[in-house]
């Protein structure tokens, strides 16, 4: 008797498992359809095309945000740290530019530009968006000035301020670094500091922890 109830248990609870991952599927997918209607065709080819640039996208610059797109924006959230869960509709607008013009000002986006074009120029692409991204970090830190302004004229910051090579003006990789930062792309996985291992004079920078080397960098938090 007893163990013909502990097997009616079992029988219960495996007939059970089919149906709630199904509905956890389809609570995914649900989810993914909503990134599809809430996304125009404009803003699916910006988040193709920025994807693409950052190696991410593999397939045609379409407008249409299938499984290659959706895979890419999966890929995306794994690589920087972002859950992985389907969900991706606050993401999507953000990799589309949605929301830029309402959270920073055209003078941010040229100062930015500025220190990224001074400090990385040399740089890879990837390298002047992590330079950006630090900027950016620091701003949201409450260890640093909550502005763009403040984080880059903070003195003996950036070497670009101190030696003047601020005042150049940015070219456009400079400026879509900036903007590709400020849309959230962070290949520094949240660093604070960045520094060049074969000019670097400070043994405190070396105590902080690295995060990742991009280009001549090593970024840390």
């Amino acid at each position: 008797m007893k163990k013909r109830i502990i097997a009616g248990i079992f029988a219960f609870i495996f007939a059970f498992i089919p149906v709630t991952t199904a509905a956890v599927v389809q609570q995914i997918h649900s989810s993914e359809m909503v990134v599809e209607a809430a996304l125009t065709t404009s803003q699916t080819r910006t988040v193709q095309t920025k994807l693409k640039r950052w190696g991410y996208y593999s397939g045609k610059v379409d407008g249409i945000y299938g499984n290659l797109t959706r895979k890419a924006v999966r890929l995306f959230q794994q690589k920087n740290n972002l859950a992985v869960d389907g969900i991706v509709v606050a993401l999507g607008m953000s990799i589309a530019g949605a929301s830029d013009d309402s959270t920073t000002s055209n003078n941010d986006l040229y100062l930015l530009a500025k220190c990224v074009h001074a400090e990385a120029r040399g740089e890879s692409y990837t390298g002047q968006v992590a330079v950006a991204a630090v900027i950016l970090n620091r701003v949201k830190s409450a260890s640093f000035p909550n502005t763009i302004a403040g984080v880059i004229y903070q003195p003996y910051a950036f070497t670009a301020v101190s030696d003047g090579q601020i005042n150049l003006e940015p070219n456009q990789t400079a400026y879509n670094a900036a903007r590709d930062a400020l849309n959230g792309w962070d290949p520094t996985y949240g660093a604070l500091y960045y520094f060049n291992p074969a000019t670097a004079t400070s043994k405190w920078i070396w105590s902080r922890k690295q995060t990742v080397t991009i280009g001549k960098h090593i970024f840390a938090i």
